[in-house]
């Protein structure tokens, strides 16, 4: 420090010294940052370029490739030549149509109608239903406690029904309307139901009553009941169950189709009796 006390134009030296070094320095460090920076566009020039010609190869290769397609296309229909295809020759074979002497086929067709006939007639036969011609409507029904009585077991009744021809009629026609493509059992079966509800004190006191109660009979619902005309199958169905003849036990009161019932309830609810046709009778 004394000796730059006594020597001030040496501290001025050092300050220049200094001061040229910073320059120095500073000039140095900018120089450094263009060269990185000129490296930079220059990496990003290179790369642009090579990214051009890529592309350019690219669409050069394409087009070499729509140039082979079309002269390949152009090749494939210079091979095929009109005058070649008109040497072709297509080759008829005869065909060779043996038919059956005129006597055999006589005798196979008159063979075949009668079996024709014969399996026609057998779709639409029916099977024979032994009606009892003499059996008329009963005028009087004869009831125990427990089942409908024939008219020759009338002592053992506890109640009687005088049956009107109102009466038949009715249920000649919700037999007709209930069961009309059904087995002939399962008519017999239809009026069973309503003769044991007729007995039943659960049910209405009338054949007309039982018929007419409320939600229990569809074909009265929907109308069904007074376009229906009794067939006869209907007529000796109504007759036998009147005179006592069964297809289904006195305790069934209920019947139902499970293919078209909307409601099942008594289905769900009732104890399976039997199954005729396509109804399901239910105690």
């Amino acid at each position: 420090m004394y000796t730059l006390r006594q020597n001030r134009w040496m501290a001025l030296l050092i300050g220049v010294l200094l001061v040229c070094f910073s320059a120095v320095c500073l000039l140095l460090q900018n120089e450094q940052s263009q060269k990185v920076q000129y490296s930079n566009e220059m990496d990003k020039l290179v790369a642009a370029k090579q990214t051009t010609d890529s592309f350019g190869s690219v669409n050069t290769a394409h087009k070499k490739l729509q140039k082979q397609s079309q002269i390949s296309a152009k090749n494939s229909l210079q091979l095929v030549d009109g005058k070649k295809l008109n040497s072709w020759k297509i080759v008829q074979y005869p065909v060779v149509i043996k038919q059956l002497p005129a006597s055999n086929s006589g005798q196979v067709l008159h063979q075949l109608k009668p079996k024709a006939a014969q399996a026609s007639q057998a779709g639409k036969v029916k099977p024979a239903i032994n009606y009892n011609p003499k059996l008329n409507s009963p005028k009087i029904l004869y009831f125990s406690r427990t089942r409908l009585l024939s008219p020759s077991d009338k002592s053992q009744s506890t109640k009687q029904y005088t049956v009107s021809a109102d009466d038949v009629l009715l249920l000649r026609k919700i037999v007709m309307a209930e069961a009309e493509g059904e087995p002939y059992q399962g008519k017999v079966a239809v009026a069973n139901v309503v003769l044991n509800r007729l007995r039943s004190a659960n049910f209405p006191d009338t054949i007309k009553g039982v018929i007419f109660q409320k939600f229990q009979f569809s074909p009265v619902a929907n109308g069904r009941f007074k376009r229906v005309h009794p067939n006869q199958d209907s007529i000796h169905a109504v007759n036998e169950a009147l005179n006592g003849i069964k297809s289904v036990s006195d305790d069934t009161y209920y019947f139902l189709s499970l293919t078209l019932a909307d409601d099942l309830t008594v289905h769900n609810t009732r104890t399976y009796a039997k199954t005729i046709g396509h109804h399901t009778f239910y105690k």
